[in-house]
């Protein structure tokens, strides 16, 4: 996924990782930079008129979240696109960087300082998380949104998806606003937890298993093994690998926020305020367009309080049958609201038609908390005998 990638064989999705991909970086930067610098000129008559801006960070073993917060930096951001990168614990040679970040001990945001391992430094996404940031939330959190707008104008036709004719999302502060928000949840925070040793839960039990493959770990396996040739030129080979490698993560995340997670939401949203046309009750749900739903619910559920309480949801299958799915009490919970009726848990087909007195039954979950029919109509005289059901209504996990 490094340099043979398909993100460097597609011309769009290329992730370019400095102003000069060749130069080579050592502890004697002002050197280095000032020859960097001349190459840039000699190559790119552009960037020749303008001072190419650096962005500073330590030299030796190197994580995700300085790797992420510089390609962040060198390729979404209009101040520091395509700037040369030094790798430094010196601070004489940071102080000739623009923005330093991971290095220094010092976070300062009006002077480019973020730095985030001093004692002093307690700084959150918002007030809404309590993991502390990392470089890569800092920069995330003061240049995410600009980051975001830049990949959706540049990227978003990079993946397709079924929906690309009808979806037509203008890129509105809002949607800018939400996405900060989710791509933060759903990637940056995970990279900040680990490079500040937050554990992910509140245990302080052996782990049964190693992970080695979440976005930390992939972009660490990229430093010099112990039993290798190390200089230098070589590390900062890798770490632009490994730029590379969390830059191609970055953009797939927020492309599916936009293109798969965003219109997901509408269509739940649509599909709360239609449940009334389907049952008069509204605590039976039909998507039109099955989508991953459950969390959207309750992320909705939870701004607002749905009332009543959606009892059980229809949805399409692949096959072209349908689904009734009964409510969790949470997002994550195999608890139920209430479960499709006991007597029908585990029968199937005919055994099946015959407890509802329908034709076209398919199955009921043991657990209760999904059944089928062969009809929409079917499923749906099947989730209004389970709302008028008399018997055995109690929790039931799956």
């Amino acid at each position: 996924m490094s340099s043979n990638s398909k993100m460097n064989n597609d011309k769009k999705r290329k992730l370019p990782v400095s102003a000069n991909d060749d130069d080579n970086e050592s502890n004697s930067e002002p050197v280095c930079k000032k020859q960097r610098i001349a190459d840039t000129k000699q190559t790119d008559p552009i960037l020749a008129k303008a001072k190419v801006k650096t962005i500073g960070t330590h030299h030796g073993c190197f994580h995700c979240d300085e790797v992420l917060a510089c390609y962040m930096l060198s390729n979404h951001t209009k101040e520091f696109r395509n700037a040369n990168i030094i790798r430094s614990r010196d601070m004489s040679v940071l102080s000739t960087a623009d923005i330093v970040v991971d290095v220094g001990a010092e976070y300062d945001k009006a002077a480019n300082k973020f730095d985030h391992h001093q004692s002093s430094f307690f700084e959150t996404f918002s007030p809404q998380f309590e993991t502390k940031l990392s470089s890569a939330g800092l920069i995330y959190k003061y240049f995410g949104k600009e980051i975001i707008k830049d990949i959706l104008v540049n990227h978003k036709d990079d993946i397709k998806t079924n929906m690309d004719d009808r979806q037509n999302q203008e890129i509105t502060d809002d949607v800018i606003d939400t996405l900060h928000v989710k791509v933060y949840k759903s990637l940056i925070e995970g990279i900040d937890g680990i490079d500040n040793g937050i554990k992910q839960y509140d245990t302080d039990k052996e782990k049964r298993y190693q992970i080695g493959t979440d976005l930390s770990s992939r972009a660490g396996s990229f430093n010099p093994w112990w039993n290798q040739p190390t200089s230098d030129e070589i590390e900062m080979t890798q770490f632009r690998k490994a730029m590379q490698v969390v830059g191609e993560a970055l953009i797939e995340e927020v492309l599916y926020k936009y293109k798969a997670w965003l219109p997901a939401r509408e269509i739940v949203e649509r599909t709360l305020q239609d449940r009334y046309k389907i049952h008069s009750s509204g605590k039976i749900m039909k998507f039109e367009q099955y989508c991953p739903w459950i969390e959207h619910f309750f992320e909705i559920h939870e701004e607002k309080p749905v009332e009543p309480m959606p009892l059980f949801v229809l949805f399409q299958d692949t096959r072209g049958g349908w689904r009734v799915r009964a409510m969790p009490v949470a997002l994550g919970s195999f608890e139920l609201v209430q479960p499709l009726p006991a007597p029908w848990r585990g029968v199937r087909n005919e055994e099946l038609d015959r407890l509802c007195g329908l034709k076209g039954c398919v199955f009921v979950h043991a657990g209760g908390f999904i059944g089928g029919h062969e009809t929409y109509e079917g499923a749906l005289k099947m989730a209004e005998m389970a709302l008028e059901f008399k018997g055995d209504d109690s929790v039931q996990t799956k």
